[in-house]
C-alpha cells in the first residue's frame, strides 16, 4: 500500500485535528526510523493508521474485542486503549494490509509492551513526541529520542505510568511490562 492511498482512507476516519496529529506523528516516525535503521516507509504508513480505528462508537470497538482473538482484560480498562489492538486487526479485515510488523505497531502504540520491536518502539515514541504534544515532560523524552531509542521509550512509559498513577487510574500491564522491559535493557539488569 502507498502512503497516498493510506492518507485517502484515513482522512474521513478522523477529525481534522486528529488527522494533522497522524501526519505529524509520520514525519516523526521517519526521522525516528531513519535515525534507528527500522525501513521509513513501513514506519510512516503505521503511523499514518495507528489512529484510524480511534473514532469507531465505543460499542462497535468492545464487540469487536469480545468476538475476537484480542485478548478480553482489554475490556477492564479505559476505552481510549482499545482503537490501537482493535486498529491493527482491522488493518487486514477491512484494507488488505497483512504487514505483521505495521499491525504489532498499531496494536500496542499507546500502551508498549516487553520486548517491543524497532519498529513498535518507533510508532509509540513517535506518537508520544511528535511536535504538536505540549505536557509535561515531553522535551525531555524528545531530546533523549534524538540519541537513544530505548531510553525515550523508557521515559515515555515511566511518564505514562507516573501520569495515570497520579490522577488514580488504571494502567494496563502491558505498558508495565514495556516500563520493567525496558529498564532491564538500560540497566543490564535481571
Amino acid at each position: 500500500m502507498r502512503i497516498s492511498e493510506a492518507k485517502e482512507q484515513v482522512r474521513p476516519l478522523l477529525t481534522k485535528d486528529r488527522y494533522d496529529h497522524s501526519l505529524r506523528v509520520a514525519e516523526t516516525a521517519v526521522v525516528l526510523a531513519e535515525r534507528y535503521g527500522v525501513p521509513a516507509d513501513k514506519a510512516e504508513l503505521a503511523a499514518v493508521w495507528h489512529d484510524h480505528a480511534k473514532y469507531r462508537p465505543k460499542e462497535e470497538l468492545k464487540h469487536f474485542i469480545a468476538n475476537s482473538s484480542l485478548p478480553q482484560d482489554l475490556l477492564e480498562y479505559h476505552h481510549e486503549l482499545w482503537h490501537g489492538p482493535v486498529g491493527a486487526l482491522l488493518l487486514e479485515d477491512e484494507y488488505g494490509l497483512k504487514d505483521r510488523d505495521i499491525q504489532n505497531a498499531v496494536h500496542y502504540h499507546t500502551t508498549g509492551r516487553a520486548n517491543m520491536t524497532k519498529m513498535e518502539m518507533v510508532i509509540f515514541l513517535a506518537d508520544y513526541i511528535e511536535p504538536g504534544r505540549a505536557f509535561p515532560g515531553v522535551q525531555e523524552v524528545r531530546e533523549a529520542a534524538g540519541t537513544d531509542l530505548v531510553r525515550a521509550c523508557w521515559m515515555a512509559a515511566k511518564n505514562t505510568i507516573h501520569f495515570l498513577t497520579n490522577k488514580q487510574a488504571l494502567v494496563y500491564p502491558d505498558t508495565f511490562h514495556a516500563y520493567n522491559d525496558l529498564t532491564r535493557k538500560l540497566t543490564g539488569g535481571l
